[in-house]
């Protein structure tokens, strides 16, 4: 019988601030960005939250929980950067526009 993971959902606020401040470090896909997560967290560079800290808000690094964590930070990144592009269009128009 093959495990069966649920995905990555139940991210609490402070979950997707973790993932941003990781991706705003580095900004790299997964899974270096992976890697940041868990050098981050082993150092406590976010709030001081090492895995223990990040688990109980939804952030776990094992084997199990990572098709579901990489799928929900692919996601979060993926919503950051349509926002960054939208934002810098809307710059760049309102620019040529003035």
């Amino acid at each position: 019988m093959a495990a069966r993971t649920a995905p990555a959902r139940g991210l609490t606020d402070d979950a997707v601030e973790f993932i941003r401040f990781c991706y705003g470090r580095r900004r790299v896909g997964w899974p270096e960005l992976y890697d940041e997560m868990c050098a981050v967290a082993s150092r406590g560079l976010f709030r001081g939250w090492g895995p223990d800290e990040l688990a109980e808000h939804g952030i776990r690094f094992g084997l199990f929980e990572m098709p579901g964590l990489a799928a929900r930070v692919c996601e979060i990144v993926a919503e950051d950067r349509a926002r960054a592009r939208a934002a810098g269009h809307l710059a760049s128009r309102g620019a040529a526009v003035a």
